[in-house]
């Protein structure tokens, strides 16, 4: 970026000092930037940060002017390019329409290292199907994801709703009313896309299948749909002996 295109710091002075409280909120005392107000924001919280959000709390804070929403993303573009300076770890992502904290992506070995305990979830083929049909289709009933699959889905919808990566919208006008299924917030998060145009189109999807580079993804996909399909029919077999009633007696 050109220094054209940074504002430097005389043209966004920081905040000057205000009182400790005012009309009987807190308020913040001291000097501080909006790239620092910012990376605090977007460090504390759990969840993607909206710029007009981030802009509302800065307002609140300092009682001054509410910053747009272009100043508050060219503080978030200068905090990204002193992490890169700097050789951090940290970068800020948009994602799902706000901001996250991240690490760089080359340090994800490190990261999942320290994680290595907690059990990794990851998506079966029938469940990836499935929530593919709901992304590119929504809102979309059960019925439809059926039609398009050739199998119920229930299943991998339910799981999906337990992932938080679908939710219910509402319900269709069609007969029977059946459920409209959408994605969320999580599922732009979990897939590092800041809004659903950011989906790859139909055409960058099949040149992506048809790359050698995916065989084994491929083959790896499917041995945990065979795990699920197995552990399925586990569930679905009757543990009673043969001939044994409800009550657990024996046939006569």
């Amino acid at each position: 970026m050109s220094d054209g295109d940074v504002p430097t710091d005389h043209d966004h002075p920081p905040h000057e000092a205000v009182t400790e409280r005012e009309n009987g909120r807190e308020v913040a005392s001291g000097e501080f930037t909006l790239e620092e107000a910012a990376e605090a924001i977007i460090f504390a919280a759990d969840e993607s940060v909206p710029a007009d959000r981030i802009a509302e709390i800065v307002a609140e804070v300092t009682g001054r002017t509410q910053p747009s929403e272009d100043e508050v993303s060219a503080a978030v573009g200068r905090l990204n390019e002193a992490y890169e300076d700097q050789g951090r770890a940290l970068v800020i992502k948009r994602w799902a329409g706000g901001y996250r904290m991240a690490t760089r992506s080359s340090l994800a070995p490190f990261v999942k290292t320290l994680f290595v305990d907690e059990q990794e979830v990851s998506l079966s083929r029938s469940l990836m199907e499935t929530l593919s049909i709901i992304a590119y289709r929504q809102p979309v009933t059960r019925p439809e994801v059926d039609f398009v699959r050739g199998v119920n889905s229930d299943y991998a919808i339910r799981k999906l709703l337990e992932m938080d990566l679908v939710s219910v919208e509402g319900r269709a006008d069609s007969v029977g009313r059946p459920l409209l299924y959408s994605t969320t917030n999580r599922f732009l998060e979990q897939f590092g896309l800041d809004s659903l145009d950011d989906l790859p189109t139909l055409r960058e999807v099949e040149d992506l299948l048809d790359d050698p580079a995916f065989d084994d993804e491929r083959v790896r996909l499917l041995q945990l749909d065979r795990e699920e399909e197995v552990s399925i029919d586990m569930l679905d077999q009757d543990p009673r002996p043969e001939g044994a009633q409800p009550d657990g007696s024996e046939e006569d």
